[in-house]
């Protein structure tokens, strides 16, 4: 070999340029290589964020799982999800990241404003390197953590804005716009889940109502209560989830409402309260039927909640309720405290059919207690007549015969058995009377005039002794209270049926204006002071607590006397 290819066996050499350029293109490729390799993985973030997102079909879980993703896939130290409620501002805000103790320091959730208020009005991504040099960055309160960059993006749910997705301080410093399209494409996901959550949250609480209507429906029918319309206010309360149940109605002066009654928060400040009707929504509730929903602020201003009951509602809905044919109309409310969710349009429909549902079973319910009431009736009639003709007739007989008998008995004691059979035979007839037909049976009768009442006694007293009672009624009866008179008459004629072998028995009742005077007198054996010790002895004190007197003058008379109609009633306490 010779001395010229010396040198290439020594060693291959290159210039340095080209070296540097390959060293070049291999630093690009590897960062290539790491950058796919990162977009690779924040996709299977995605993925994994995606698939936690559509695990179950529970809204406030959803939205926690939402939320907790979220941040996790941006790579964001705090995120939170604004609900939008139906009239534009946050009915919930679930957020992560912030130490528990800040958010005791804080204290109320926003309400929309500031930045969080301008994606919702205008739902499309917000992405800030420091959200404190744009001038809609306030209304943070005293002791929120110091936050600097911002993205925001607006989760859709039927056609529709349902909230928005809001991230601060990212890991890597600001937030880049593979951020933005990564929070956008789950957020696109989230509405889906939150679209198939809010469906199945619908069919379940139809069904609650369609629950609720059936166990009211069967409890009215099974035995009507006392008062209705308390029933369908505590099912209303309970399937609609509401603080307060109130019931609305047309007080007797014109252009106010009466609060008839109300169940739950702040009901004993609201019940029996009459307020004006200035409310569009209550208004048109009470006059055209028409369901409606509203904020219980803004009705507050309008002058349908007091001024001076702070009850802290927010969310409010009204139904018709139909009381039948003839009555005032009658409206419900339902209501929900300012922490809670606002009612929907699914929550007002299913109400309304409940309120009809619930005012059929009402109508069903006062139906058949009618139709149950004249079935009684015409069965008491029935008996009543089968007793006229048969039994009743037959006591009455054997009370004729026994009194007859009684007149020929020589024996004392003979009579005065046959006398007690007689007033157990008495006994007897009243108790089919008042069995057959009980007190409150059939329309209210105007009152027996006093004097009518008299007579009925003595003739049954007649009845009793086998023998008419004399009488002598002098003054104006008609304006002595019967209460005053018949109850001593009644009882002293009886005593002496019962214990007295009476051959004659005088009435006289004295009616004055200044006092009332009943004397009871008697002719034949016995002496009441003895056998009905105790029963005179009560009367003397009935007499007392009237202002009056009683007294048993020779053995054979009673004279009762108690404060008339013109006389002082100070002592007069009833029987």
């Amino acid at each position: 070999m010779s001395e010229r290819d010396a040198p290439e066996r020594a060693g291959l050499t290159f210039p340095d340029q080209p070296r540097m350029e390959l060293d070049q293109l291999l630093a690009q490729l590897v960062e290539r290589a790491q950058e796919v390799m990162g977009t690779q993985g924040r996709l299977r973030g995605l993925l994994r964020a995606t698939q936690a997102i559509t695990t179950g079909l529970a809204l406030p879980s959803l939205l926690r799982r939402i939320v907790e993703a979220a941040r996790e896939l941006v790579g964001a130290r705090y995120a939170a999800l604004g609900v939008i409620g139906p009239d534009g501002r946050l009915t919930e805000f679930v957020h992560t990241g912030m130490d528990p103790d800040a958010v005791e320091r804080i204290g109320g959730l926003p309400e929309g404003k500031g930045l969080l208020g301008a994606v919702i009005e205008d739902p499309r991504p917000i992405r800030l390197t420091r959200l404190q040099d744009d001038p809609r960055s306030t209304g943070f309160p005293d002791g929120h953590p110091p936050m600097t960059s911002f993205l925001g993006v607006p989760i859709q749910a039927r056609g529709a804005v349902f909230g928005n997705l809001y991230f601060t301080d990212g890991e890597h410093g600001s937030f880049s716009a593979e951020d933005e399209q990564l929070a956008l494409a789950l957020a696109a996901a989230a509405g889906s889940a939150i679209e198939n959550a809010r469906l199945y949250e619908t069919a379940r609480n139809q069904q609650e109502w369609l629950r609720a209507s059936a166990a009211l429906t069967r409890e009215l029918l099974a035995a009507e209560p006392a008062d209705p319309l308390e029933r369908v206010v505590g099912y209303l309360r309970d399937v609609a989830s509401a603080d307060l149940v109130a019931v609305f109605c047309p007080a007797e002066e014109q252009g106010r409402v009466r609060i008839e009654r109300a169940a739950g928060s702040g009901a004993d400040e609201l019940a029996e309260r009459a307020l004006t009707a200035e409310s569009a929504a209550i208004s048109a509730a009470l006059a055209g039927g028409e369901p409606k929903l509203g904020a219980w602020p803004d009705e507050a201003a309008r002058g349908l909640t007091p001024s001076a009951v702070n009850l802290n509602l927010d969310a409010v809905l009204l139904v018709p309720f139909a009381c039948g044919e003839g009555q005032a109309p009658v409206v419900l409310a339902a209501a929900r405290l300012t922490s809670r969710a606002a009612f929907g349009d699914d929550d007002l429909e299913m109400a309304a059919w409940f309120a009809d549902q619930a005012a059929v079973a009402v109508e069903l319910a006062r139906a058949r207690a009618e139709r149950e009431a004249a079935a009684l009736h015409d069965e008491r009639d029935r008996i009543a007549a089968g007793l006229q003709r048969e039994i009743l007739q037959r006591l009455y007989s054997a009370g004729l015969s026994l009194q007859t008998t009684a007149g020929l008995a020589r024996s004392p004691v003979v009579t005065s058995r046959l006398r007690e059979t007689i007033f157990e035979l008495d006994d007897i007839i009243a108790q089919a009377h008042s069995t057959v037909f009980q007190p409150g049976d059939g329309p209210p009768r105007s009152p027996e005039p006093v004097r009518d009442q008299v007579l009925r006694v003595l003739a049954e007293a007649g009845d009793a002794l086998g023998f008419p009672v004399s009488t002598q009624l002098t003054g104006k009866l008609e304006e002595v209270r019967p209460d005053t008179v018949v109850p001593f008459l009644d009882e002293a004629l009886r005593l002496v049926a019962r214990h007295v072998s009476a051959e004659a028995v005088e009435v006289g009742i004295q009616a004055e204006p200044v006092r009332t005077t009943v004397t009871v007198r008697y002719e034949g054996g016995g002496d009441l002071a003895g056998p009905a010790a105790a029963e005179l002895a009560a009367l003397a004190e009935q007499a007392d607590r009237r202002g009056g007197t009683l007294s048993a003058a020779g053995g054979s008379r009673l004279v009762w006397s108690v404060p008339g109609p013109g006389g002082s009633s100070a002592g007069d306490r009833g029987l």
